[in-house]
């Protein structure tokens, strides 16, 4: 998770404040051929940078992530796009 945010942070493109790593582990998967662990990071930014910028991006977090030397495992990187016209926040937590 380290690796992820450091990749974003490094990109230039956020805040650091910005950047939140989330993880999520998956019990059951199918994968042909050897590898029998991957790392898949989804990368959701709001609109609004263009194709060069998200590809900086999945490069800097692949990089980071490469730096890792994880072995036999099937690494990707993609970045999605969030419409900032229909996304909605709000936090519950009191201060």
């Amino acid at each position: 998770m380290h690796a992820v945010y450091k990749g974003a942070n490094q990109s230039e493109l956020f805040t650091a404040s910005d950047i939140k790593v989330r993880a999520v582990a998956f019990d059951e998967f199918y994968l042909p051929g050897a590898e029998q662990v991957f790392v898949h990071v989804n990368l959701k930014i709001l609109s609004g940078r263009d194709l060069s910028q998200r590809k900086a991006l999945s490069e800097s977090v692949s990089s980071q992530l490469e730096r890792l030397g994880i072995e036999g495992a099937a690494i990707s990187v993609e970045v999605s796009k969030i419409e900032k016209e229909s996304y909605f926040k709000k936090s519950t937590v009191s201060t």
